[in-house]
């Protein structure tokens, strides 16, 4: 399957998934319905819902809750990239500008609280003490990844053992709550929920590793931001971790003035060392392996169209360039 032939199995399932985040995301407050339907219509490829839906389905779900969850899902993760771009005062996000540049830090942050509190409120309406220890857990993991990231940031010796426990915090952990889940709802046995979590953590490792590859390797037109974000943010990614080490002095010494001081002047330089020393091909290569760890981990789970695209959705991840 490509990528439109899995949001086309599951086409209706996301239509409610759509109509459930227009409802849930209204409020008195003005601000809260402009600068959150504007965050949630940004172009987003409603990732994280739509993998909690396949893995709901996979684990054989005929019931209607899973539009509950990947909403919640959906508004932690818009959340988390409202605070995000207010950290990194990031300007653009998906080709369009960010919300904190039109609105402002302050009032991103809040609406970014205002979602967090709201699928708390939507969490609690499902009655289920396990769902909620659950996504309790997984906020405050990911808050913890913030908080990683922000220690690492302009710091040339993290190690590619502290970036890797970063991502894990920050996006695969999201990830893995969100296949979980689909299992927990659907009542699966513990070797399913424990195999869906797996596969579920191993993608969402995929997709930042893609990430953090592609921000050195294709323009700003193809994947919403400007080429070079991270280093300006001063973000010791994989490429850069791996070209450090396997560079010359002077080359090592050029990228790592560059993550101390937050810039991207040099980022022609960078790209090329990055590209010499190999580091492109080994962040891929780390892709890869987190992907097949991912679809061996689906093994245990019955044959059907949702497992299928699964499996698709992993390839997807490391063949994207967006």
């Amino acid at each position: 399957m490509d990528i439109q032939s899995i949001y086309t199995l599951i086409e209706d399932d996301m239509s409610a998934v759509d109509a459930m985040i227009q409802s849930r995301l209204q409020s008195d407050v003005v601000l809260i319905n402009q600068l959150g339907h504007y965050i949630i219509n940004s172009g987003g490829k409603r990732l994280r819902p739509a993998l909690a839906i396949l893995c709901a389905r996979a684990c054989g779900y005929k019931q209607a809750q899973h539009i509950n969850l990947a909403t919640i899902i959906e508004f932690i993760h818009t959340a988390t990239l409202l605070h995000d771009d207010v950290v990194d005062n990031s300007d653009m996000r998906r080709g369009r500008e960010t919300a904190n540049n039109l609105w402002g830090n302050e009032a991103s942050v809040l609406v970014g609280d205002f979602l967090y509190t709201r699928s708390f409120e939507m969490m609690v309406e499902m009655e289920s003490m396990r769902l909620m220890q659950i996504l309790s857990h997984t906020t405050n993991v990911i808050a913890e990844g913030e908080v990683l990231q922000l220690l690492n940031c302009n710091d040339a010796d993290t190690t590619e053992q502290s970036y890797l426990e970063v991502i894990h915090h920050k996006t695969a952990k999201l990830f893995e709550a969100a296949g979980q889940l689909g299992a927990v709802i659907s009542q699966s046995s513990p070797e399913v929920e424990l195999a869906i979590s797996k596969y579920a953590m191993h993608l969402g490792s995929a997709f930042q590793l893609v990430d953090d590859l592609l921000d050195y390797s294709e323009s700003s037109e193809t994947i919403g931001k400007n080429i070079g974000d991270d280093l300006a943010e001063g973000k010791p990614t994989l490429p850069l971790i791996y070209a450090m080490k396997h560079g010359s002095v002077e080359e090592s010494q050029l990228i790592r003035e560059a993550i101390e001081q937050g810039q991207r002047d040099k980022i022609d330089d960078i790209i090329t060392i990055i590209n010499k020393t190999g580091a492109i091909d080994y962040t891929a290569q780390a892709a890869r392996k987190e992907v097949e760890h991912a679809k061996q981990s689906l093994n245990i789970i019955d044959e059907s169209k949702y497992k299928t695209a699964l499996i698709s959705l992993a390839d997807f991840s490391i063949n994207r360039t967006y």
